[in-house]
C-alpha cells in the first residue's frame, strides 16, 4: 500500500513505531536489509542523510507486530554483531599507527641529538653521523613498519570478521522467518 492510498483513506490503519539510526557509509545496505528481516521498512517520507561519513536511516515498523520480543532480542544481537565488527576492523591499524608513532618518534630523538652534537661548541662530528644514521632510519622505517603490521593484524582479523558475518546471516535468517510468518 502507497502512502498516497494511506492519505486518500484506502486500507486500514497502521500504527508504526520509529527508529533513527546512525551508521557508516559503508555499511549502510547492510543495515537496511538486516533491518528488514526484523521488520523495519526504510521510511520513504524522511529519507536518509548523509553526513560526515555516516547516513542517518529513518525506520518504521508495524506497532502490532507478531514475535516482537524475540525481534528485538534478535536486532539487539546484530547489533553487538556489528560493533564486534567495528572494533575488530579498528585493530587492524591501532596497533600499527601506535608502533609506527613510536619509531618515528625515536628516530626524531637520534636527529635531535645529531643536530645537537654538530651545533654545539665544540661540534663532535663522528657523534652527529653516529646519530644521523638511526635517526633517519627511525624516519624511514614507520611507514613500512606500519604496513607489515597492518597485513599482519589484517590477517589474524579476517577469519573472526568473517564468523561474525555469518552469525549475522543465522540471525538475520531467524528473523526473517519471524516476520514472514
Amino acid at each position: 500500500m502507497s502512502v498516497s492510498e494511506i492519505t486518500k483513506g484506502g486500507g486500514e490503519y497502521i500504527g508504526y513505531e520509529y527508529k533513527r539510526l546512525s551508521v557508516d557509509c559503508g555499511k549502510a545496505s547492510m543495515y537496511i536489509d538486516a533491518y528488514a528481516n526484523f521488520g523495519w521498512l526504510q521510511d520513504e517520507l524522511t529519507p536518509a542523510k548523509q553526513f560526515a561519513g555516516a547516513v542517518a536511516l529513518n525506520l518504521k515498523r508495524d506497532r502490532k507486530f507478531p514475535n516482537k520480543a524475540e525481534l528485538i532480542r534478535l536486532e539487539r544481537h546484530f547489533e553487538a554483531c556489528m560493533d564486534e565488527i567495528d572494533t575488530l576492523e579498528k585493530t587492524e591499524t591501532r596497533n600499527a599507527s601506535i608502533y609506527s608513532i613510536i619509531v618515528g618518534l625515536i628516530g626524531t630523538a637520534f636527529i635531535a641529538a645529531s643536530v645537537f652534537s654538530v651545533t654545539a661548541e665544540s661540534p663532535v662530528i663522528w657523534l652527529g653521523v653516529a646519530f644521523g644514521i638511526p635517526g633517519m632510519i627511525g624516519w624511514a622505517l614507520p611507514y613500512r613498519l606500519y604496513i607489515q603490521l597492518t597485513k599482519k593484524r589484517e590477517a589474524e582479523v579476517a577469519p573472526l570478521i568473517e564468523r561474525k558475518y555469518d552469525e549475522i546471516h543465522g540471525i538475520c535468517e531467524k528473523g526473517n522467518s519471524l516476520t514472514t510468518n
